[in-house]
């Protein structure tokens, strides 16, 4: 049971070749009900998701990321976003369900990268994608079928963790 929880996340890798096939809105309301499950403070949930699957779209809104261009062959753009002002929990809540919809995308066969959006980066996005004035775009993500493998791996690192206090 245990191995099978591993495997699952350890699936997610970030992608960045697609085939430019279509991705069926089926796979992408599952993507969008994972990333909605996650946990959020006092259930507040500040997420919204903008879906863009239009190919010409999510060519101009990943041409507009400097280290999103390799998504221009994604079958679909996932821009999760909300009002981050006065909600000091919105990082962390927007986190959460970022990393359900990788993990989703992942597990259904679908590929993915976490692209930051912060500063100009965001403003960038923010315009191309036609986001109202008062929402922050937290990531944008392409997602489409992978036309690259990447094995499941850990990162883990033993000399990082400490069992009952911290010690160098």
């Amino acid at each position: 049971m245990s191995k099978r929880v591993l495997e699952f996340i350890t699936k997610r890798r970030s992608i960045r070749k697609f085939t430019g096939e279509p991705v069926p809105r089926e796979a992408l309301e599952i993507i969008l009900k994972a990333a909605m499950a996650a946990p959020s403070a006092n259930n507040i949930r500040p997420w919204h998701f903008l879906v863009i699957t239009e190919k010409e779209r999510i060519g101009a809104i990943c041409r507009a990321h400097p280290y999103a261009k390799f998504g221009v062959d994604a079958g679909a753009v996932i821009i999760p976003f909300g009002k981050k002002e006065g909600y000091k929990w919105f990082d962390q809540d927007m986190a959460a369900a970022t990393e359900n919809l990788l993990l989703a995308a992942a597990n259904i066969g679908l590929g993915a990268t976490w692209c930051g959006l912060i500063d100009d980066r965001e403003a960038a996005v923010h315009s191309v994608a036609g986001l109202p004035d008062d929402v922050f775009g937290f990531a944008l993500i392409p997602i489409g079928v992978p036309a690259e493998e990447q094995p499941a791996r850990t990162q883990y690192d033993e000399s990082r963790i400490h069992w009952e206090t911290y010690k160098d």
